[in-house]
């Protein structure tokens, strides 16, 4: 069979997942905190025909000779950059402006009521919109616990569920992610302060659904930090929430790239089909 023919077939099937990741894209345009994925294409090996000569004996030197059979996906890539913010005017709302996520966390709570037993089920996101139950907990649309510090110190934690009593008439979130509610009594009260966790490598984290994301070897682990520290992890800003980092006219664009790509390597089996077809009618 001709080499040219898997080529074809390769560069077929990678053209196939990079629509894949395109279609996962614009699916999720209006999706909050999530992060696009890219693909990107890399060589097969090549078949030596023959090697490279030094110059010599009078001559001078050769170079090889190389025949390609084909493409393969060099990577599936998650870029990081940030969304626009959509300002809502919802207190719970929260947006990270920075390359933070928030913590969460599931499993029982302590006997005080604010210590989520299952730290290894830590989970980040960067979509921000959280909601209460009905104990006063700060949970996302799962019910995930959204994680920091009840008692805020210098510093930062993300061992506590954030609890805001049922009884306070009001309650604020400022930009270093301090929760502050009024009591009945009328007086400032601080019901925790809510971290951020920062990664030395963004790029190396795992979708796990859900807009959620998990570490990975590659990864590192998660820096907590205050928001609004010196570690980059950024402050959070209320009221807003981040959007998508899709660009419909970018992933259309993508999506022409890919389908005329896929269209260029049929032509290419079909082509080579001729030729078999040629030489299987030599015997006629």
């Amino acid at each position: 069979m001709l080499r040219s023919m898997y080529s074809g077939i390769s560069g077929m099937k990678n053209f196939q997942v990079k629509l894949d990741v395109i279609g996962n894209n614009i699916a999720n345009v209006n999706t909050y905190g999530f992060k696009k994925g890219r693909t990107t294409f890399k060589d097969m090996v090549s078949q030596q025909i023959s090697g490279a000569s030094a110059p010599g004996n009078g001559k001078g030197g050769v170079n090889p000779k190389q025949v390609g059979l084909g493409a393969q996906i060099g990577t599936i890539d998650t870029v990081h950059t940030q969304g626009s913010l959509q300002t809502t005017g919802r207190t719970l709302d929260l947006s990270v402006s920075g390359d933070g996520f928030f913590v969460l966390g599931n499993g029982s709570l302590n006997a005080a009521g604010t210590t989520v037993n299952s730290v290894s089920n830590e989970t980040y996101t960067r979509a921000g919109n959280f909601y209460l139950d009905k104990n006063g907990y700060v949970v996302n649309a799962d019910g995930l616990y959204l994680l920091g510090d009840a008692t805020p110190g210098t510093t930062a934690s993300a061992g506590d569920a954030i609890k805001i009593p049922t009884t306070a008439k009001s309650f604020s979130i400022g930009a270093d992610g301090t929760v502050n509610y009024v009591d009945g009594s009328g007086n400032l009260q601080t019901a925790g302060r809510i971290a951020v966790a920062k990664f030395s490598n963004n790029d190396g984290l795992e979708k796990v659904g859900q807009n959620l994301f998990k570490n990975t070897a590659n990864s590192g682990n998660a820096n907590i930090e205050i928001p609004g520290g010196t570690g980059g992890g950024g402050t959070i800003v209320a009221g807003t929430l981040e959007m998508s980092n899709v660009d419909l006219s970018e992933e259309f664009t993508e999506m022409i790239v890919a389908q005329r790509g896929f269209q260029a390597n049929t032509r290419i089996i079909s082509t080579s089909d001729q030729i078999l077809e040629e030489l299987v009618n030599l015997k006629r």
